[in-house]
């Protein structure tokens, strides 16, 4: 096991695709991913885990059928399971996720968007 610092700034500096979460970190069965987020995702759900969004830097909505969550910098929120959802940013927003192993950006949805997991940065 190797134990060190994560550094959020460079590990950013190192994503070049929007939407396309990457591992930066496991805590049990949990993985911490980042990821850049411009423009609208997809609607999807997430039928059996929640979903933790931190946004480092930026703003973005989650928009819900009946609301839209706008999260700054700073801010937190976890969508439930099963609620369809779909992230989006005016302009880039960066963000942590905390899910568990093997959860598909894309939920209960394929499309051109589905990123493939456990890819580490």
């Amino acid at each position: 096991m190797v134990m060190e610092k994560i550094n959020l700034k460079n590990k950013f500096s190192d994503l070049l695709e929007y939407w396309s979460p990457r591992v930066i970190s496991e805590m049990n069965d949990y993985q911490i991913k980042i990821v850049k987020i411009k423009g609208d995702f997809i609607w999807h759900n997430h039928e059996n885990t929640d979903e933790l969004f931190y946004v480092i830097e930026g703003k973005m909505n989650i928009h819900f059928h009946d609301s839209t969550v706008v999260l700054e910098n700073g801010d937190l929120f976890v969508v439930p399971r099963g609620v369809d959802h779909m992230p989006s940013a005016e302009t880039e927003c960066h963000v942590m996720l905390i899910e568990p192993k093997g959860t598909k950006n894309t939920g209960n949805r394929d499309t051109d968007l589905t990123a493939e997991n456990d890819i580490w940065i």
